[in-house]
């Protein structure tokens, strides 16, 4: 018997040390919720890669891509149009685990539940939600934070 597949493979790389263990399988969760959720067009096999690196490499994509010199908790790069249907290659997310570490402290939450709340952050930039304009904020805000509430993860933005 084969098993049918996934509409979304992710191909998952760590690039330094320091990350713990099982953070394929709660960015698989989030990205398969956030899928379900933000209800994408899903019109073949799709494929999209996570990175996890450090600071440092996260700080010279931020400033290569966005001319911002300084690290960031995510960045993403998407390889569809906004909104159009999932199929194909559809980008990249990379966290930064300095940023992600810092950010969590200093915010009160557990590591896992700001990475969590990232990655569903970068999946939806991915998809096309964008967070410049208020109105678009409020869509987008809006559903990380559903996504997160079904993960049983607090609402980010209170």
């Amino acid at each position: 018997m084969t098993l049918p597949r996934s509409p979304l493979e992710i191909a998952f790389a760590v690039e330094t040390d320091g990350w713990p263990d099982g953070l394929e399988e709660i960015a698989t969760t989030a990205i398969l919720e956030a899928l379900k959720q933000s209800k994408a067009k899903v019109a073949g096999v799709a494929e999209l890669s996570i990175v996890l690196m450090d600071d440092a490499e996260q700080r010279e994509l931020n400033r290569q891509w966005r001319q911002i010199d300084k690290p960031t908790n995510v960045l993403s790069f998407p390889q569809i149009e906004p909104f159009s249907p999932v199929v194909g290659i559809l980008g990249d997310i990379t966290l930064a685990r300095e940023t992600l570490e810092r950010e969590a402290l200093e915010l009160g939450k557990s590591f896992t539940d700001h990475y969590t709340h990232l990655v569903v952050h970068g999946f939806l930039h991915i998809l096309g939600y964008d967070h410049i304009e208020d109105d678009e904020a409020l869509v987008m805000e809006g559903l990380e934070t559903q996504i997160l509430a079904t993960l049983g993860i607090e609402d980010p933005y209170n």
